[in-house]
């Protein structure tokens, strides 16, 4: 009997010991709403990288949806990290995934989207139109020959071959149009971005494709030979999308798109990626990380020297851009010059002067970095973790960053560590409270600006390498 009462106690309690371990399991798998993301401190969003959406422009990340995202981040009081994706089907399920936070790319809300995510408040409308090639020397001809090659008449569209971007909404709309019509429209998904579709219409690649009516009359700005002005919806609503399991995000949304959408500040943004005459420029630039590639004019020196250090090459580009913008005729209030915004003291040093050419000023200054690490190495073992150490000592200089180390060591933080560790340190540096304390060496400096330096620095590259190879 006793032994019996034994085995049923132990079952008992490993029932409970169980019941407790899914307790836990539930708790830690909670759905990520909004004060998940305020405790996390970071608002991870996906969009997808085009020449209007996100992008990389002389060097600077930008787009109409990244300038709206950064808007709302800083409205939240978090940093931003954006993710890409230019496949409507992976988009959707990295939202599932838990992978990112939010959907904000050109999304038209859509009876189907809506039984799987909760869209926001719209913050804009548009209407799909077919995008066609003028005839052949359509510049010699009077409107009217023009308009007797082009489909004005959507009935027109039967039999024809539409390419469209794979599991979009454009799909969905030629299938309706094809039953509106009564006739068949071969329609055919590929995957290429809706962007490319455009220039493949223009260079004569295919006939016809279909997209949002902003983004094809940005794009007919540099391609005259387009035509756009056939459309193939009516007007439709553009939104946000997050999980059904984040309710509070959608209502923070919501309420910020409802006050911010009627604003000239709302209107500015728009206008910088669709209406400003400067939007046609960049498109046309090589500088534009869609179609040009290149982040400057120095980008074969960066990538020459960033093999000397073992650095990606988009690191080394992200730090020049944050200290000259890549001008190499710059020159700060203390004196520093050139891309790489050496002082005179360290650039005498390494066997530069102001009138060294930029490739020789990145070069001296990948050398003072070899310098940094080599000094470095043998204590802060992470790369990762070094390469912030070394950026911050690039910014205030190797003595200030050695006594945020130890102020870390005192204070039972780890000195080899960066992160929530001795950058606390560098931030709190014009603090009396530290910078005289008894192991500091090199007294008060503003650290303010070795903290952003750095969070900039890496926070750029970020972007680089969601856009650039």
């Amino acid at each position: 009997m006793n032994r019996l009462f034994k085995l049923f106690f132990f079952c008992a309690l490993f029932i409970v010991i169980a019941s407790c371990e899914n307790i836990h399991d539930t708790r830690t798998n909670k759905a990520v709403d909004l004060q998940q993301i305020k405790k996390r401190g970071k608002l991870i969003a996906l969009t997808d990288n085009n020449s209007t959406s996100y992008f990389i422009y002389r060097g600077r990340p930008m787009g109409y949806q990244y300038d709206l995202l950064k808007m709302f981040a800083d409205y939240l009081g978090v940093d931003l990290q954006i993710i890409t994706s230019n496949n409507m089907d992976d988009t959707f399920d990295k939202l599932k995934q838990e992978d990112c936070d939010l959907l904000a790319l050109n999304l038209t809300v859509t009876k189907a989207r809506s039984k799987i995510v909760n869209f926001t408040e719209a913050y804009g409308t548009t209407r799909q139109v077919l995008v066609q090639r003028k005839p052949d020397g359509w510049q010699k001809m009077s409107k009217r020959e023009i308009e007797s090659h082009l489909i004005r008449n959507q009935l027109d569209l039967a039999k024809k071959t539409v390419c469209v971007q794979a599991n979009t909404s454009f799909y969905t709309r030629l299938k309706h149009l094809s039953e509106e019509i009564g006739d068949s429209i071969n329609i055919v998904q590929v995957n290429k971005e809706t962007e490319q579709l455009i220039y493949l219409v223009a260079n004569g690649e295919i006939d016809y494709t279909v997209t949002d009516e902003n983004v094809a009359l940005l794009n007919q700005t540099f391609l005259p030979n387009i035509d756009v002005k056939t459309p193939v919806s009516f007007p439709q609503k553009l939104a946000w999308a997050v999980r059904k399991d984040s309710p509070e995000l959608l209502t923070t949304i919501n309420n910020w798109i409802n006050s911010i959408k009627h604003t000239s500040m709302y209107a500015v943004v728009y206008n910088k990626y669709f209406k400003n005459v400067k939007a046609t420029r960049r498109l046309k630039s090589d500088y534009l990380s869609v179609h040009g590639g290149k982040i400057s004019i120095y980008d074969n020196y960066i990538k020459k020297y960033s093999s000397d250090i073992d650095w990606d090459w988009r690191l080394l580009a992200s730090m020049i851009y944050q200290e000259s913008r890549f001008n190499p005729n710059v020159r700060s209030w203390a004196g520093a010059y050139g891309l790489m915004q050496l002082m005179p003291h360290t650039a005498t040093r390494i066997g530069v002067n102001n009138n060294s050419s930029p490739k020789k000023n990145i070069e001296a200054g990948v050398k003072f970095i070899k310098w940094l690490d080599r000094y470095l190495a043998d204590t802060i073992v992470d790369k990762n973790q070094r390469i912030k150490f070394i950026l911050a000592s690039y910014n205030v200089g190797l003595g200030h960053v050695l006594d945020a180390r130890r102020l870390a060591r005192k204070n039972g933080k780890n000195p080899n560590v960066w992160d929530s560790n001795v950058d606390y340190y560098i931030l709190n540096k014009s603090n009396p409270k530290y910078y005289r304390d008894s192991v500091v060496r090199y007294g008060y400096c503003r650290g303010q600006e070795p903290y952003n330096y750095v969070n900039e620095i890496i926070r750029r590259y970020k972007d680089y390498k969601n856009v650039m190879n």
